[in-house]
């Protein structure tokens, strides 16, 4: 427990660092019509999805076949978790929470994949105003610490006052321990 609270110390310094750097330098292009990244430190956490203006389609919420069995990732392969702490589409990670967590935030509707529930996939109302992607009610976050699709560096892991877990396609919580250790899928 103490690597992990060591790790999102670490995480939510280096975070901070970055985002001030990048809110130096941006220049105000998120959200081009063309939806690449412009490669500053902030993106590489993409805390907000921005789809292409003309894409028809909103950001999607997948199923891969991952270290915890069949998992909902978004629509790059990261890793979707819930926060034991939320209640019913109402998140309670805010600030640093939110740094290390960075929830899963669209502008326009999310789209189930395939293996999906399609009435379990909705939004809801941050308090910053920015709209969460839900799942059965858990609003949805990806992990700071998870580099690239497939990582799942944040199961099981106890910060900000509760537990952290990858969602099954049910929208609940997976609680088995890893079947590969390859780290992805």
């Amino acid at each position: 427990m103490k690597r992990h609270i060591r790790t999102a110390t670490a995480l939510v310094a280096a975070l901070l660092v970055a985002a001030a750097a990048a809110g130096c330098s941006n220049g105000g292009d998120e959200g081009s019509a063309s939806g690449t990244e412009t490669g500053n430190a902030a993106d590489s956490l993409d805390t907000h999805v921005v789809p292409a203006a003309t894409s028809s389609a909103g950001p999607a919420v997948d199923v891969k076949d991952g270290t915890y069995g069949k998992m909902l990732v978004d629509e790059k392969g990261r890793t979707l978790y819930l926060f034991e702490m939320d209640t019913k589409d109402k998140s309670k990670c805010n600030d640093d929470c939110a740094q290390a967590w960075p929830p899963f935030t669209v502008k326009s509707t999310p789209t189930a994949g395939k293996g999906l529930k399609k009435d379990l996939l909705k939004t809801t109302k941050r308090d910053d105003r920015s709209q969460q992607v839900t799942y059965n009610g858990h609003p949805l976050y990806r992990f700071a610490d998870d580099r690239k699709a497939g990582d799942a560096n944040g199961q099981d892991v106890d910060a900000f006052g509760a537990k952290w877990f990858v969602v099954d396609p049910d929208g609940k919580k997976i609680t088995t321990k890893p079947k590969t250790n390859d780290g992805g899928y």
